[in-house]
């Protein structure tokens, strides 16, 4: 299965409860647009309201390969399902990492604004926090998203590059293992799903991973006593991998192309149940072809991978090679169907 990005000019978006913003806003969002399964005759269970037939760009699609895309909104237009569970993605830390910010400018709100004020005054924070929470929540409610990249579990540290920076909660794991279950806690409340990032942590990161592969030279009691306590056990229906190395695992693979560490360490040390989705296969961190880098994250063990450069000649390529989704990424989507109520 593979999650795509893109970014058109020549259309705009038809989607259901966004109408009020598609004149007065273009915020980037991230849409699941199609499922594929194995089996023709596969019991939907809640997915039995979607219409399996669609059309992209002109061509029909049946039962094809899922889609998370990022668009423009007010300048695609897609024959949209009629679906009010449809799964759309966001990536709206708050902070830096903003896509919503024609429609309300929270770049002062970081998660390290609010591990700070954790910090300084914690019944202060848990009235903001859930407050800022809250409203976020709405407003992606109104603009029909039911999906948020956050939290940023990754624990920042002095000497790293500051890719993460401001994104992380906090330098101490404590406060970001306590805000990072917060915060899904919240949004769980909020019935909007959750993609805990970057796994297995990628604080040390000396380099940006979109343009070079950071090496974690961090010993394994370093990383179980710190780096990974923030993912143990959390309640997320999603998590993305980081594109980094880590030797003291693997040496030679990043951990979204090491079934050690996807097997070893997060899916039994960090005990993740969950959607695993890959980081983006375009970044410079991964050193394969695009087709090569999807199906290495798959074969390692991602259940979903990510490409978002928006180019739809590398899309295409992708299409021909991804394989179909298994049972277990149709159990876990119909999963997050029943979650939403």
């Amino acid at each position: 299965m593979i999650i795509s990005s893109w970014n058109v000019n020549s259309v705009r978006a038809r989607i259901e409860n966004i109408n009020y913003y598609l004149k007065k806003f273009s915020p980037d969002v991230l849409m699941m647009q199609e499922i594929k399964t194995e089996d023709q005759n596969f019991p939907y269970d809640s997915f039995s309201s979607l219409d399996y037939e669609s059309h992209v760009f002109g061509q029909k699609s049946y039962n094809g390969v899922a889609f998370l895309s990022k668009i423009n909104i007010d300048k695609i237009n897609i024959k949209f399902f009629k679906d009010k569970k449809y799964p759309i993605l966001i990536d709206q830390e708050g902070g830096k990492v903003s896509r919503l910010n024609k429609i309300i400018d929270i770049i002062f709100f970081s998660q390290n604004y609010f591990g700070q004020l954790y910090i300084k005054d914690k019944k202060l924070f848990s009235n903001h926090y859930k407050i800022y929470i809250n409203k976020i929540c709405d407003i992606l409610r109104n603009v029909g998203v039911n999906i948020n990249t956050v939290p940023v579990l990754d624990i920042r540290r002095k000497k790293s590059h500051n890719i993460i920076g401001s994104r992380s909660f906090s330098e101490n794991s404590t406060v970001v293992s306590n805000l990072g279950k917060l915060c899904i806690d919240f949004y769980n409340k909020n019935k909007i799903g959750t993609v805990i990032k970057h796994m297995p942590g990628l604080g040390l990161s000396k380099c940006d991973s979109h343009y070079k592969t950071p090496i974690i030279k961090a010993s394994k009691k370093e990383l179980i006593k710190k780096d990974f306590k923030p993912f143990k056990g959390c309640k997320s229906l999603f998590a993305m991998t980081a594109h980094a190395v880590y030797p003291k695992y693997d040496s030679y693979n990043t951990a979204t192309h090491s079934k050690i560490i996807i097997n070893e360490v997060i899916r039994k040390h960090m005990n993740f149940k969950g959607l695993l989705i890959s980081d983006d296969i375009s970044m410079k961190s991964l050193k394969y072809s695009l087709e090569e880098n999807a199906l290495k994250a798959l074969h390692a063990g991602c259940n979903l991978v990510l490409h978002c450069n928006g180019n739809i000649r590398e899309m295409s390529k992708l299409i021909k090679v991804i394989p179909r989704i298994n049972k277990f990424t149709q159990k876990k989507t119909s999963q997050f169907y029943k979650f939403l109520g």
